[in-house]
């Protein structure tokens, strides 16, 4: 199931977009039947209510009827919707907007798009509720335990011209941390690893191999015990910073993943004790402007003041 890409313009609902599923190889005796096999996490009776509704759509944008047929290669559309969705302790704040780009400042805890039990206090569907522009869309992502800078184009066929930024590393990217101080570490230096997916299926782990990742890490204060680190990704790994500082015997502090694994990704958060990891800040030529652009996160560490 991905974000719609049909040739029909599907409208947003409530900020939420559209997502799509397609039916592969099999029988269904109707499109409700359909659903409730496919996606058993929902219940039968949900599906009934959505369809009955009209949140089940065809590609042509009309509703689907939930005795209708469906056949392999057929895709229908749907809007995410969670019952009794957690309230998130803070809200985003937009810190540029122009006619191409938006830059937001992202709170720890919020994912960038809907995912798990979070739709309306996704980031992405806050933001389409606040601008109105159904074509926002992130350029990139960072961790939802990740506070700070993230940005958003506002036109879809503008999309590659800032993708490119990130591919072809014009985007130099700014990441504060903080961590436990260790004098006999030689800092600033590169950490350079190779990066694969570990277990669970969330976590990254380093293999020995060829680097396929690297990091400028710098220290910028100490209170003696604990230091706020600059980090400086130059790939974009999943978890990169998270793993490099682990690995170097100085994990972030909050962090519920690394070094040990102390959360399950589904379990409760506890909002009070936030990862000490923030992406402070940005800054790259727009592709479509010229203009030099340099943006930085409002939010501050526990270090970072000082």
């Amino acid at each position: 199931m991905t974000q719609a890409g049909n040739a029909v313009q599907l409208p947003t609902r409530d900020g939420v977009g559209p997502s799509v599923v397609l039916v592969p190889a099999g029988t269904w005796p109707s499109l409700l039947d359909f659903l409730a096999a496919r996606m058993p996490a929902i219940q039968r009776s949900e599906w009934a209510q959505r369809l009955q509704q009209g949140l089940v759509l065809q590609e042509d944008g009309q509703s689907a009827l939930p005795d209708q047929a469906c056949q392999a290669g057929q895709r229908f559309f749907y809007y995410r919707n969670v019952t009794d969705e957690p309230v998130l302790p803070l809200q985003a704040r937009t810190v540029f907007e122009d006619d191409h780009l938006l830059v937001a400042d992202k709170p720890h805890f919020m994912p960038v798009t809907p995912s798990g039990p979070y739709v309306q206090q996704s980031l992405l569907v806050q933001l389409k509720r606040l601008t109105g522009c159904a074509d926002l869309v992130p350029l990139h992502r960072i961790d939802r335990e990740t506070a700070g800078l993230v940005l958003f184009g506002k036109r879809l066929h503008e999309r590659d011209a800032y993708h490119a930024l990130f591919r072809e590393k014009q985007i130099h990217k700014t990441y504060h941390a903080v961590a436990a101080f260790k004098p006999e570490l030689n800092l600033p230096r590169h950490h350079a690893s190779r990066l694969v997916p570990g277990e669970p299926f969330f976590r990254t782990q380093e293999v020995p191999g060829v680097p396929n990742s690297e990091t400028r890490i710098s220290l910028l204060h100490t209170d003696g015990l604990r230091a706020l680190y600059q980090l400086e990704p130059v790939t974009g790994k999943r978890h990169q910073l998270r793993v490099h500082m682990a690995s170097m015997g100085i994990p972030i502090e909050g962090d519920p993943f690394y070094p040990i694994l102390r959360r399950g990704i589904d379990e409760p958060e506890d909002f009070s004790q936030p990862l000490q990891l923030l992406a402070h800040a940005v800054q790259f030529a727009d592709p479509h402007t010229g203009q030099a652009r340099a943006f930085q996160s409002q939010h501050r560490l526990q270090l970072a003041d000082r």
